[in-house]
């Protein structure tokens, strides 16, 4: 079924193929769109509407001839995440400027981080006033990216979501940490205060958002939020998942501040997430209203999301691999 907010003769193109490009793709295919995916390793998903292109996103040169003919390009590539501030940097540069020759409508995959620690709801109306390396590297992304929209030289749009969580959702605080362990049925550790308001965006949601930000002009020029449910505590979430899996919550702990330190030690992308740890100690909750009204866009509803999750990790977990806490990665 065709999408009707995409116009006749659009090329999409998807850099990266993590949980969010991956999704963007394969969405855009199943709506029956010719998409082509840039990687470094050429992953993405299989479909024939959905051609994979080996290149390096960071590489000016061999991104404009990778995504040549593009009208949309999405930008779902990111570096690991412990070199965000080295490598964000040139790889966002690279992005910008493939984008302005070719004409194409860039639609940069964000988040929350550039806001820093707030005290309310966070809307896209409010300063980017990023107190951590992560977040000020975000903003600096954005600003970039709108400076070069106000002076004409390309169309471009940012989605910002809260954690991610769903399929092929590793990497977060709702991923390979916390699921196999619910599944299983064992005690779930989480970082931070268990108990505080948070908002968790839905991988699906993200995809449909950014096909609608390609291509409808009102988007363009501002940054959205990824339609969200009503924020949930960690505690909360993580019952709802558990009585999903396995009719009863789980017990939920949280790890001492001597132990995230001691486990940042043998663990790089743990000991990165220090610096944002307040976006897991004190309410983190994201307004989304402004997506909802403009695009009539609307989150999955929290439990068919979370159905969703569980039947993703179990369709590649094992029974034993579930309850050892681990499995086959896979293309995430």
């Amino acid at each position: 079924m065709s999408d009707p907010t995409v116009r006749d003769g659009a090329r999409h193109v998807v850099l990266g193929a993590g949980p969010v490009g991956w999704t963007t793709a394969a969405l855009l295919a199943e709506r029956g769109h010719d998409v082509t995916i840039i990687t470094r390793e050429g992953s993405g998903p299989a479909h024939p509407r959905v051609v994979h292109v080996r290149a390096d996103a960071a590489d000016p040169d061999a991104l404009l001839s990778a995504a040549a003919g593009a009208t949309v390009l999405y930008n779902a590539a990111s570096p690991p995440y412990r070199r965000w501030a080295t490598e964000w940097p040139p790889l966002a540069a690279s992005v910008l400027s493939a984008a302005e020759a070719l004409g194409a409508v860039l639609v940069s995959v964000g988040n929350l981080y550039g806001y820093g620690p707030v005290d309310h709801a966070m809307v896209e109306t409010d300063p980017l006033a990023a107190t951590s390396t992560k977040g000020r590297v975000r903003a600096r992304v954005w600003d970039d990216i709108h400076r070069s929209h106000e002076a004409g030289r390309v169309r471009a749009t940012e989605l910002r979501s809260s954690d991610y969580f769903g399929p092929r959702v590793l990497m977060s605080q709702l991923g390979e940490r916390i699921i196999p362990n619910v599944i299983a049925g064992k005690p779930a550790r989480v970082l931070g205060d268990p108990d505080v308001a948070h908002s968790w965006t839905y991988i699906t949601d993200v995809a449909r958002a950014l096909i609608t930000l390609g291509h409808d002009e009102r988007a363009w020029g501002r940054a959205w939020h990824t339609p969200t449910n009503p924020p949930l505590s960690q505690r909360q979430v993580i019952d709802a998942l558990s009585i999903e899996a396995n009719g009863e919550p789980v017990p939920v702990r949280a790890f001492s501040p001597l132990m995230v330190r001691l486990l940042g030690l043998v663990v790089p992308d743990l000991r990165a997430v220090a610096e944002i740890s307040y976006q897991l100690d004190a309410p983190f909750v994201v307004d989304s209203s402004a997506a909802e009204a403009t695009f009539g866009l609307r989150p999955t509803p929290m439990d068919e999301a979370l159905g969703d999750t569980i039947r993703w990790y179990r369709d590649r977990w094992t029974t034993k691999e579930l309850a050892h806490g681990h499995g086959h990665r896979g293309s995430s």
